[in-house]
């Protein structure tokens, strides 16, 4: 069986959640017989076809951008090529460029879409937009939400509930590197023996400007790692506030990353729009058996992190609620620690890669089969 998956952007180019997602799918299905393809678009000017854990990334060049929406003219015969050799065509929600190439191409093979995420901020560009994404999903074989909850609040899912399918997203650990002495050594000098960790990328629905907000008058060491749009935005705000115990880290390798995570007292994850519809960083802070503080956005935050089980949940927005469970997590370390227990437990009952890959091993093998059935 051969699939062929079609984001707008993957490994190498970019190290988002959507990306690692393809990542796990692919370099797992490759170990069950699957060969994988991946077709994303790159702003290299001399796009080129690599082979990564065993699956090869095709990239056609972008040649226009709007409104986060990535265009390329080349996508749409590097597809049709693809696809032809594909037994099944797995797409990634949303990208409205990736509707118009599905059109066009007229690909009769089984169709499978995971949603990851409603389109929440372009609210004017979503009006134009709907009739085509309304047509595309009606146009597919099956639909995957990322988590039951994401399914129960998404008025779009709930529009074509009777071919979802809940397929949560899983990590493998064994991808992960060793948290090495030498890097634990120097993050626990740095930082201190406790500290509350976020991890992401540094967007507007990260919810940061609460999480500084409720830092005020704690004196909680807090670590940020990543880099995003409103990285410099959130450093003003932080310089503002007079606040002396965030440590804004940027981008850092995977070593490091597994080291903070390692030590850190908890993970704290503010997120506080429906854009953040999983949250692949939490579920990082559960398999590394953190304590783990987010919010209810009726999203996959709280399929991972359920409230006083495996961490606190606290309203969107409430920078004072923020704070309280911060206090309270730091004040109480035994039960922390028992949250953590709960939270790594959680994630080899329903997070590992292997169980997401045989999943969508399972669902490819049932659409080839109707398809074939359909075509006697």
């Amino acid at each position: 069986m051969r699939v062929l998956h079609f984001f707008k952007t993957s490994f190498p180019d970019t190290m988002g959640g959507v990306e690692q997602v393809i990542n796990q799918i692919a370099r797992g299905a490759n170990k069950l017989g699957v060969k994988t393809d991946v077709l994303s678009l790159t702003p290299d000017r001399v796009p080129r076809t690599i082979e990564i854990d065993g699956y090869l990334a095709h990239r056609a060049r972008l040649d226009l951008q709007i409104a986060s929406t990535g265009f390329s003219f080349s996508a749409f015969l590097r597809f049709a090529q693809l696809a032809k050799q594909a037994d099944v065509i797995h797409y990634h929600f949303p990208w409205p460029f990736m509707d118009v190439v599905h059109f066009a191409t007229r690909m009769k093979k089984p169709t499978v879409v995971t949603y990851h995420s409603d389109i929440i901020r372009q609210e004017h560009l979503l009006k134009l937009y709907r009739p085509l994404k309304r047509k595309f999903l009606a146009s597919v074989d099956r639909i995957v939400a990322t988590s039951p909850n994401y399914l129960a609040t998404s008025d779009v899912l709930g529009m074509f509930s009777d071919k979802v399918s809940v397929i949560p997203i899983g990590l493998d650990k064994a991808t992960y590197p060793q948290a090495m002495p030498d890097r634990l050594q120097y993050w626990r000098e740095r930082l201190g023996p406790k500290f509350f960790l976020f991890v992401g990328v540094i967007r507007y629905y990260k919810g940061l400007h609460i999480l500084l907000e409720a830092a005020q008058g704690t004196g909680y060491p807090i670590v940020i790692v990543g880099a995003g749009p409103i990285e410099q935005e959130l450093k003003s705000q932080a310089a503002r506030l007079g606040l002396r115990n965030i440590h804004f880290l940027g981008q850092l390798p995977d070593e490091d990353k597994v080291a903070l995570l390692t030590l850190c007292y908890g993970v704290v994850f503010p997120s506080h729009l429906r854009s953040e519809a999983f949250g692949i960083s939490l579920l990082e802070g559960a398999m590394y058996k953190k304590p783990m503080i987010s919010s209810e956005i009726g999203t996959g935050t709280t399929y991972i992190n359920v409230a006083d089980e495996t961490g606190l949940v606290v309203p969107p927005s409430d920078p004072v609620a923020l704070r309280q469970a911060m206090r309270y997590l730091w004040e109480h370390p035994e039960e922390a620690a028992e949250m953590g227990r709960r939270a790594e437990q959680r994630y080899w009952e329903h997070f590992t890669a292997e169980q997401m890959v045989q999943s969508y091993v399972d669902l490819y093998e049932e659409l080839v089969r109707q398809h074939h059935d359909r075509s006697r």
